[in-house]
């Protein structure tokens, strides 16, 4: 029987395998010069914050694309590493949650 936790859990874990994939299919321009503008910081106050551009970064980083990546945003040299770390540690205690469930029922 799926319990509720199951099913958040499969659809979360359906979810991390997919992000990569996702960015992979999407344009790698995609985020580029939208002309929605989504910091607070520039809606607020018309100030660019050290976060401006990395979501852009993050996406060329994605694509091998480090030159265009390195101009939207340098801190991308640290913060990408650190999302792919982060992606394999949620999938790896996804994995270990449903490697319990299924030793509890053996």
């Amino acid at each position: 029987m799926i319990t509720p936790a199951k099913f958040i859990h499969g659809l979360w874990l359906i979810a991390l395998l997919l992000t990569p994939i996702v960015l992979w299919v999407l344009p790698v321009d995609f985020f580029n010069d939208t002309g929605v503008v989504t910091c607070p910081s520039v809606m607020l106050f018309d100030l660019e914050c050290w976060g401006c551009g990395l979501t852009r970064a993050v996406m060329h980083f994605h694509h091998w694309e480090f030159g265009e990546a390195l101009f939207y945003n340098f801190a991308v040299v640290f913060f990408y590493p650190f999302l792919v770390w982060l992606w394999q540690k949620w999938v790896r205690a996804e994995f270990r949650y449903f490697e319990l469930l299924r030793g509890k029922m053996a």
